[in-house]
């Protein structure tokens, strides 16, 4: 028998609905808050370092030839794409701080906070650049400068997306929903 938080009475939980890392909907939002507030902080603080320290400058080997820094402002998606549509690009990243947000409400699970905190981190990094960066609010131009070889310069929110994105993939193929419950096999039900 089950109570309504999700536990059985009994004590031990049916190993095929429960996610060992699930925890209370409180604990979930304090790990996806700590994340999302982190790394928007990592990654504003990084391109105010970019911006102050590579404007004009030639690039940087951080790594050798493997990771270095240029400093550019890209006005589109990944890949610089779509760049004569940021005002899209940033009406959709609004779009997805709420969504995100809205979503967080049925936080269950330690690694979907911690994916959907590094989301929100990236998302909103980007975003604070379309909104507060020239040539002005909806059309800034997002900083980049990070530079890896054959490979687009991109900056932390990038890279937080990124992990989101992988965060959220194994989650899906691994069957746990939000609040940590395991999808249960259509054999079993």
């Amino acid at each position: 028998m089950q109570t309504a938080r999700g536990t059985s009475l009994s004590g031990a939980d049916s190993p095929s609905t429960q996610e060992p890392s699930r925890i209370t909907h409180r604990a979930a939002l304090v790990v996806f808050g700590g994340v999302a507030v982190c790394f928007y902080a990592i990654d504003q603080v990084t391109k105010y370092l970019a911006v102050a320290n590579l404007e004009g400058a030639p690039d940087r080997q951080l790594i050798g030839e493997i990771l270095q820094l240029r400093l550019t402002r890209n006005p589109g998606a990944a890949f610089s794409a779509v760049t004569s549509f940021t005002e899209v690009l940033t009406v959709i990243a609004i779009s997805a701080v709420v969504v995100v947000l809205w979503l967080s409400r049925r936080l269950g699970s330690r690694l979907w906070a911690v994916g959907f905190g590094l989301l929100l981190a990236g998302v909103a990094g980007n975003l604070t650049d379309r909104m507060l960066r020239q040539p002005g609010p909806l059309r800034g131009h997002v900083i980049d400068f990070l530079m890896l070889p054959h490979w687009p310069i991109f900056n932390v929110a990038d890279i937080c997306i990124n992990g989101a994105a992988a965060i959220i993939l194994i989650q899906a193929f691994r069957g746990v929903r939000l609040n940590g419950a395991r999808v249960r096999d259509e054999a079993e039900a």
